[in-house]
């Protein structure tokens, strides 16, 4: 140790710590005598091992040569050192490395007696203090020089604070780790879990990791349960980020129109200084929640990130965790979420890490494959040592069945050893199967015993692991009915529990009830005899009386959506009572909305075409869907706008034209109208509500289907001076948000979206079918001269007078490459028909083939351009 340097002193201990924390796991897993001694000697030297790993930091930070106290520890770190390597020693000794490899981890031995553990523990615990001393009386060295500065940026971040308008940062509700709605899911046991947290634990500190930790696993092995521990044990260190928990079915929880905005408001409470960079961007554009995911994350996240100045201190990384990536609803957003999130590793000033689960879903697994090396780190939690889960379920299921004993006082002999041992068979790998015969066997009213005794009649049974768990608690109730009672209980089940399982987003019994027409009562009662959800199976054919109809209930849920919505509780003009036709929408109350628009409501304006549309129904002249779109297509019009979700009635729309049985029927040339007024005056909707009626619907064409169906909901204050056209005319919809002139436009080969360059120096995208812009595509310095689809329409080109020409991503708006090397202007750009070629007016660029010659960029005549480390040569 003489001839190494403080710094190294510090690695050597915390490198030791870690090998001996990695024996001690081995040992609590295999002895069982001594789990108490291992478990305050892991405790301890973690302890030493966290406060170093803290005077590493600051010993590698720019201010090392300041920490006078730090520089002190040398004896007492050669001392530490010493006693780790002999503790090591005895923890590891040649015989027990031979009984191991003979006979396994089971054949260790704990060394110590517990009087020689409190020994240990206390000479440990002098080393800590004293490190912790040093490390305490240097910080707050640091730390007063930076109090003043603090000070005026805490009160400079309060101002800002104030003036943020939360409203244009929505949030996924219940989709944070602490949210009320995962207040009760599962945490890791203690003592459960130990060696992977450890891993995650040791990955989050250490300032070289990877930015990226993948976890995953197949259903019901324990990702989300890990999720919530970790993020939690995050948040009690400080170093949580943000989280989001997706939820297939639950809403936004289950798709990513609010997951960059949800990130961004948790980053907002956590991260010092974001404030500023998040409220210039929602400044600069209000409607940024509303934007293509790109959008929202460089101007939520990225951005604001880097331009916060680097701390003095070294700090470690923030963790956004997010849990279920593979529950969010579409493969497009997946794979756009994965490749932006990838990008943090190029971050400079701010540190920020991801933890993520998912299942190993091939999408998924591609995406992850097409990184850079470097970005991130996979564990896959149903490879993990089956020993290992074994060992995790044991302790789960005897924690659970023993506070289930001591509620009931139950004999001390229940359950029995080989009743433990039947039900940890049959669970693993899945804790989802220990968790829930745990909730069955302690039914209240019921008898654990002789519950236990039915799980396990199901061990021969040819069944899933799942369906013996979850046919063991619905035969019981069906055995409980009365025989003339079963098959009125069954029908009711099936029509509620079928509702719950496709319901798009979470409702209150209390807004079910009034969705179903059906007494709270009864539903509660229905309710609380269930423990588990139950699986709608794909195939009709399911020997099983809990089948459930999934296209009769879709049909059955979007009929009861249509009544509420066309009841007098229902929709109707003005439903929040606003002053004035001009209020904006970002004027109102969201409280008022909320009195308005009950979440039943809610609901049924939001997802009412998607049970029609599940349920394989039909639309045709003169039926329930015709007459509500005649009476009430303003009314939904509104109420989409109130809940701030206008901009998704053109999908809605086309859905509901799909759906029509004729081309040339009269509700089909209905919705075809009802189309291009909604594309038309698309940007009234969305700002002000009442406008569909006082503006909307007297600029319509006078002959069109629409204003003729709906005229008498002109307000009769209004009087026209001059004649609006018959007709519609040949423009569809109007593209805004360049800020200078238009240079160039293309359409992708398959017609869904439009390219167009721009003076303004950008190029956007922009959906034809709803005239939205889907993203802003930001890099050129002058203006953008030209504008291609390549023909498979994965990438987009653009030509710039800065002399450069660009590859976009037309999935993510990622920038690719830039091609650069010409001294002029580029005006013109296109793709070859096998899209291994660009063509400009300065040549030709090989995209994927090597080159065969490179030619000099003066060169008048077509040539050949070699692309090299993302230039143009």
């Amino acid at each position: 140790m003489d001839g190494l340097s403080g710094a190294a002193s510090v690695i050597a201990v915390i490198d030791i710590s870690a090998k001996i924390l990695s024996l001690c796991f081995q040992y609590s897993v295999a002895v069982k005598d001594a789990a108490k001694d291992i478990e305050r000697f892991q405790r301890k030297v973690t302890d030493i091992k966290t406060v170093l790993e803290k005077i590493k930091q600051l010993l590698d930070g720019r201010d090392r040569a300041r920490l006078s106290t730090t520089h002190e520890l040398s004896d007492s770190l050669k001392e530490c050192l010493q006693e780790l390597e002999e503790l090591k020693a005895e923890l590891e000794p040649g015989k027990t490395r031979k009984a191991m490899s003979r006979f396994g981890v089971r054949a260790l031995k704990w060394p110590f007696t517990s009087k020689q553990v409190e020994n240990i523990v206390s000479g440990l615990e002098r080393y800590k203090q004293a490190f912790a001393l040093a490390l305490q009386v240097d910080q707050m060295g640091l730390i007063f020089d930076l109090d003043q500065k603090m000070n005026i940026a805490n009160q400079t971040t309060n101002n800002i604070h104030q003036k943020l308008d939360l409203a244009k940062l929505p949030i996924a509700k219940g989709a944070s780790f602490d949210s009320h709605m995962e207040e009760h899911n599962a945490r890791c046991l203690p003592n459960t879990r130990t060696e992977l947290l450890y891993h995650i634990g040791e990955w989050a500190k250490d300032k070289n990791g990877k930015p990226i930790f993948w976890l995953s696993g197949m259903a019901g092995t324990g990702k989300s349960t890990i999720a919530r521990t970790v993020a939690q044990s995050f948040a009690h260190q400080g170093q949580l980020g943000a989280s989001f928990f997706f939820k297939k079915g639950e809403g936004e929880r289950g798709n990513a129109t609010r997951f960059f905005t949800t990130i961004a408001r948790d980053l907002i409470d956590r991260v010092p200084g974001l404030i500023s960079g998040i409220t210039k961007a929602l400044d600069a554009d209000p409607a940024i929640s509303q934007k293509a995911l790109k959008d929202q994350f460089e101007k939520l996240i990225l951005h604001p990130l880097s331009e916060i100045e680097r701390s003095p201190l070294p700090t470690l990384a923030h963790i956004v965790v997010i849990d279920a990536l593979d529950e969010c609803e579409r493969e497009e957003d997946i794979r756009a979420i994965l490749q932006l999130l990838a990008r943090i590793k190029d971050m400079k000033l701010m540190s920020l890490r991801v933890l993520m689960t998912s299942r190993p879903e091939l999408p998924i697994r591609l995406n992850f494959k097409r990184m850079s090396d470097g970005t991130y780190q996979d564990l896959v939690l149903h490879e993990v040592s089956k020993r290992t889960i074994e060992y995790d379920i044991r302790l789960f299921l005897e924690h659970e069945l023993r506070e289930i004993r001591e509620q009931r006082s139950l004999s001390l002999k229940w359950p029995t050893g080989d009743q433990i041992q039947a039900l940890v068979k049959l669970a693993v790998p899945l804790f989802i199967f220990a968790a829930t015969v745990c909730r069955y066997v302690g039914t209240k009213g019921g008898d654990p015993e002789e519950y236990l005794n039915k799980v396990l009649e199901y061990q021969k049974s040819t069944f899933s692991q799942l369906d013996q768990t979850y046919l063991t608690v619905l035969n019981q109730l069906l055995d409980e009915q009365e025989d003339e009672d079963r098959e009125t209980w069954l029908h009711g089940l099936r029509e509620l529990i079928g509702v719950i399982a496709i319901l798009e987003s979470p409702l209150s019994i209390f807004s079910l009830a009034h969705l179903l027409q059906i007494p709270q009562k009864q539903i509660r009662c229905r309710i609380d005899s269930l423990h588990s959800v139950l699986n709608i199976p794909n195939s009709e054919y399911v020997p099983s009386p809990f089948w459930i109809d999934e296209k009769e209930t879709h049909e059955s849920l979007a009929s009861q959506c249509l009544k509420l919505m066309s009841s007098p509780n229902g929709l109707q003009q003005n439903m929040c009572n606003l002053p004035a036709p001009g209020t904006l929408r970002s004027e109102i109350d969201e409280r008022t909305i909320a009195r308005s628009l009950p979440a039943e409501l809610q609901y049924a304006c939001r997802y009412w075409v998607h049970h029609l549309e599940q349920s394989k129904g039909r639309i045709c002249d003169g039926n329930s869907v015709h007459l509500f779109l005649q009476k009430y297509l303003l009314y939904w019009l509104e109420a989409m706008s109130l809940i701030g979700e206008a901009y998704k009635c053109i999908y809605i729309i086309n859905k509901l034209q799909a759906l029509a049985e004729s081309d040339i029927s009269t509700v089909s040339s209905f919705l075809h109208d009802a189309e291009r007024f909604t594309l038309r005056f698309r940007s009234i909707l969305e700002d002000a509500p009442l406008q569909v009626y006082s503006s909307a619907l007297i600029f319509a064409p006078e002959m069109t289907i629409i204003r003729k169906t709906l005229a008498d909901h002109i307000p009769g204050w209004v009087n026209m001076i001059s004649k609006v056209g018959d007709d519609w005319d040949a423009c569809r919809s109007t593209l805004e948000g360049h800020s200078q002139g238009v240079s160039a436009v293309a359409f992708s080969p398959d017609g869904q979206l439009v390219a167009s360059a721009s003076w303004d120096s950008t190029v956007r995208l922009w959906k034809t079918a709803t005239g939205s812009c889907r993203s802003m595509l930001e890099g050129h310095s002058q203006s953008v001269n030209a504008v291609a689809f390549s023909p498979d329409g994965q990438l987009v080109a653009s030509a710039s007078g800065d002399s450069t020409v660009r590859l976009w991503e037309t999935a993510t708006g990622s920038c690719r490459s830039t091609l650069e090397g010409h001294p002029h202007s580029i005006s013109a750009v296109a793709f070859s028909s096998d899209g291994q070629y660009l063509q400009t007016n300065r040549g030709q660029i090989p995209l994927f083939l090597p080159p065969s010659s490179i030619s000099s960029l003066q060169d008048k005549e077509p040539f050949a351009l070699f692309i090299k480390d993302g230039g143009l040569h």
